[in-house]
C-alpha cells in the first residue's frame, strides 16, 4: 500500500518509523508527516527533490508534509518518526 492511496493527512497514519537522517538513503515509501520528538530544524526532501528546512520544529508536533528523505545535515531535530 502507498501513501497515495490516503491523499489527505486529516486521515491517520497506517504506519511509522523511527527515522535516522541521512544524506542519500531514503524511505521506503513517500512519508505522509514528520513528528518531531525533540525541538529543533528538520531539512526534509519532498518527492520531487527540493530539500527543504522547517525552522525551530516544536517537540510534541507533526509537520503534516509529504517527504522522501530527512537529510542529516542541518538537521538539529531528534527523535523524529515518519508517518505513512
Amino acid at each position: 500500500m502507498t501513501t497515495d492511496t490516503y491523499p489527505l493527512t486529516s486521515f491517520p497514519a497506517l504506519e511509522a518509523e523511527a527515522i535516522t537522517p541521512h544524506a542519500s538513503t531514503g524511505f521506503s515509501t513517500t512519508a505522509r508527516g514528520i513528528y518531531v520528538g525533540v525541538s529543533g530544524d528538520v531539512v526534509i526532501v519532498t518527492p520531487s527533490g527540493v530539500a527543504l528546512t522547517f525552522k525551530n520544529a516544536v517537540a510534541g508536533s507533526i509537520i503534516p508534509v509529504r517527504c522522501i528523505r530527512v537529510n542529516a545535515t542541518s538537521t538539529t531535530a531528534t527523535n523524529l518518526i515518519a508517518l505513512f
